[in-house]
């Protein structure tokens, strides 16, 4: 097996691959739209963080970025010295917020006045948890909030807000969006996603984080809902996802192969 390239699929495992993702990356937004501030959480995916600070800028309005220094913000750094036009932002040993905060000001234009930054989260939930306490702290609360992250943790990202404003007398209206819904195929080159992979995950890396995302979602003693850990709110997991996750562990090509890679 070449590590350069994820080998092809086969049609089942890809369909259920896509389920999963498209069902993690939650979008619930539309382009007619108009929100009082848009929440970015850290992460390291160009077209998701180009998504967020497209949206604040045209729209005129607060971007709140929440990030510090995680177990992920190497991933960061990488995307960044990537970039064609971001390599220029220094990261070495920065918090996740102040890089993007950077490419916000100065890529998007969007003003300094208009950019609020959280950078001492390292999980999900402090993103969530910090970032509630920062937007309190700037009355009046904005009203209509999107709320942008990578998509495979979009959807954890919701309940996570869910739950931390679960007692809270007047709660925004949040609207989900990880600025694109990703999608894989098979090509004469392995396993390639479908618009091209700029600024995205290694595949290997995408399937990994989607095969280890859905039991964090789950009720239950193992999970972070209410029954568990008590991180994120209660999670309905819809049955044609589950079975596509179950699809996905009983394919031997793909845990092989994620085993061979050391993400498994």
């Amino acid at each position: 097996m070449t590590l350069n390239l994820f080998p092809c699929l086969p049609d089942a495992t890809l369909a259920a691959v896509n389920t999963v993702g498209s069902w993690l990356a939650q979008d619930d937004y539309r382009h007619d739209q108009q929100f009082d501030a848009v929440i970015l959480a850290g992460n390291a995916v160009i077209p998701t963080i180009d998504a967020a600070s497209r949206i604040a800028s045209e729209q005129a309005i607060p971007l709140l970025i929440s990030g510090g220094i995680g177990h992920s913000t190497t991933f960061l750094y990488a995307a960044t010295a990537r970039h064609p036009r971001y390599n220029t932002v220094p990261t070495t040993g920065r918090a996740e917020a102040a890089i993007l905060s950077d490419i916000a000001r100065k890529f998007w234009h969007i003003a300094d006045e208009r950019v609020l930054i959280e950078d001492q989260s390292t999980n999900c939930g402090e993103n969530a948890r910090f970032s509630w306490n920062v937007l309190k702290q700037h009355a009046p609360v904005p009203e209509r909030i999107l709320v942008v992250q990578d998509p495979t943790m979009q959807r954890r990202t919701m309940a996570t807000f869910a739950r931390v404003c679960r007692d809270e007398s007047a709660l925004p209206r949040f609207v989900s969006h990880p600025g694109f819904v990703p999608s894989l195929q098979n090509s004469e080159n392995g396993l390639v996603f479908s618009h091209g992979g700029e600024g995205l995950w290694p595949v290997e890396r995408y399937l990994s984080l989607v095969l280890g995302e859905l039991p964090r979602l789950k009720d239950d003693v193992n999970g972070y809902g209410p029954a568990g850990r008590d991180f994120i709110a209660h999670v309905e997991i819809p049955a044609n996802v589950e079975a596509a996750w179950r699809i996905l562990r009983n394919d031997s090509t793909l845990t092989e192969a994620l085993v061979s890679r050391s993400l498994l």
